[in-house]
């Protein structure tokens, strides 16, 4: 059986009605070493895609990584981590594979829902560090932030290459990511607000991204 090329664990019982995956694999279980033999057992009840049902978290991790797309995502973490969890989940679940953090190397894992365990999660003690990786990477570092001058992102085409980093809730990007970045992208609102926090621009600014860059091929 395959799902978009990929092969995955034959049919399962699905689930009774208001539960999340499956239940346990009927026997005899496949011969796939990417599957976890209690999951097999007791059922997989994990909040990931179909196609990853039963497999061991390292497997996942792996298959992931091996179609992984040129975005990563940074978050500067100076004075609190309330949106790392949310940036983090959001990262996974449009295919950044690597976030980073910079700052303080701490943070509240739990509104990433478990999602770290599907990426890496990378600290940096300054933004020299992380503008050194970007070298590396040969990744652009665009800014997310309404500071003056910025640009619509809805205006521009986010570089393929892209490290999207988001300062915090407040302070936004600090003067050394200010001075590291090729742009600054705004998020356009209509409201009275005059911000919204890091999580939530994340999922935009990560959907931007996906939508520009739908059609291209990982890796290239």
């Amino acid at each position: 059986m395959t799902d978009n090329g990929r092969d995955v664990p034959a049919a399962a019982p699905a689930a009774e009605p208001g539960e999340v995956g499956v239940g346990p694999h009927p026997e005899p279980w496949p011969d796939d070493p990417r599957l976890d033999p209690a999951l097999l057992a007791e059922g997989d009840r994990r909040n990931v895609a179909d196609r990853y049902r039963y497999w061991r978290v390292e497997a996942i991790l792996a298959d992931l990584d091996a179609e992984a797309f040129p975005v990563e995502v940074a978050i500067e973490n100076w004075e609190h981590d309330f949106n790392i969890g949310t940036v983090v989940r959001n990262a996974n679940a449009f295919g950044a594979r690597t976030v980073h953090i910079v700052g303080r190397r701490r943070w509240n894992r739990r509104g990433a829902m478990v999602t770290d365990r599907y990426l890496h999660v990378r600290h940096h003690a300054d933004f020299a560090s992380l503008a050194a990786h970007a070298a590396a990477r040969r990744l652009e570092l665009v800014g997310i932030d309404n500071l003056a001058g910025s640009v619509p992102i809805e205006s521009v085409r986010l570089p393929r290459r892209s490290l999207l980093v988001f300062g915090q809730e407040g302070p936004g990007l600090s003067e050394a990511a200010r001075a590291s970045v090729s742009m600054v992208c705004s998020i356009t609102m209509r409201g009275s607000t005059r911000s919204i926090n890091a999580g939530v621009a994340s999922g935009i600014a990560l959907h931007e991204w996906a939508r520009t860059h739908a059609d291209d091929p990982p890796r290239a």
